[in-house]
């Protein structure tokens, strides 16, 4: 199972030179101010922001493309349901099918606000090593069992999808036909997830116990190896400001709103 998050990490821009916990609290900052913003004005600066932001990384295009695939079927299970089942204000029918002005506006809005928060957490993933993200946020207080935790959730999922793509090919070498839906054929899967799962978890075992002898958690204090300077301090503050920016901005607009409509 090749996650490809860290393909692109080799690159160079601003992101990817910039001191990874700075990185992670300013794009994290930024996800909290899109979830907070409220009002529809709001979201073409917040697209504009996103996409500059993108560009800056120089990530490839592929790069979003490829990873907006499975929650693409979020976006699109909102899109088709919201628009017709929230509100009463009807913009036309047809039959027993409304579409609703309420439900469009919330749809506009989390679509946007789901997209952007996704694609600022893409950059974050896609411009550090994964094990370079896990020794920063380790450095920034996060216990140890935590980020060892998180470390090796990531490196055994590759272990088990590999596992699993032996297993489907030993399978389809005796005859099993994965489309082909019967009773035998569910139970050949679930005999599969079953021996997946205890074999994994057999795996754990082995892997704590070798971590244990190996001294695992009697290790001294690591020295922190991160060593910011002026621009990424530069970089965070202006970050920062960004999404101070787009939470003032929302409130404002807000407060207009209920002025007027008073």
């Amino acid at each position: 199972m090749n996650l490809g998050i860290d393909e692109y990490t080799d690159l160079d821009s601003p992101f990817h030179r910039w001191d990874p916990r700075y990185k992670i609290i300013g794009l994290i900052t930024l996800v909290f101010a899109f979830s907070f913003i409220r009002d529809l004005r709001m979201l073409l600066a917040v697209a504009v922001a996103t996409i500059a932001i993108y560009g800056i990384s120089r990530l490839p295009a592929g790069f979003i493309v490829k990873r907006f695939r499975y929650p693409s079927f979020f976006l699109l299970a909102i899109v088709l349901s919201l628009p017709f089942l929230s509100g009463e204000h009807v913009l036309m029918s047809l039959g027993p099918i409304a579409l609703r002005q309420e439900g469009l506006l919330a749809t506009i809005l989390i679509a946007t606000r789901f997209s952007c928060i996704l694609i600022v957490g893409m950059i974050l993933l896609g411009t550090t090593p994964l094990l370079t993200n896990i020794k920063a946020v380790r450095s920034l207080g996060i216990p140890d069992i935590m980020a060892d935790m998180a470390l090796l959730a990531f490196r055994y999922l590759q272990e088990i999808g590999r596992d699993l793509r032996n297993m489907q090919t030993s399978m389809r070498l005796r005859g099993f036909k994965e489309r082909r839906f019967s009773p035998r054929g569910l139970k050949t899967l679930a005999w599969l997830s079953g021996s997946l799962l205890i074999y994994s978890y057999e795996r754990s075992e082995s892997i704590y116990k070798a971590m244990v002898l190996r001294g695992y958690g009697q290790a001294p204090p690591r020295k922190d190896e991160f060593q910011p300077n002026k621009k990424d301090a530069l970089i965070l503050v202006a970050i920062i400001l960004v999404a101070a920016g787009f939470i003032i901005g929302d409130l404002m607009l807000g407060h207009s709103t209920s002025t007027l409509l008073q």
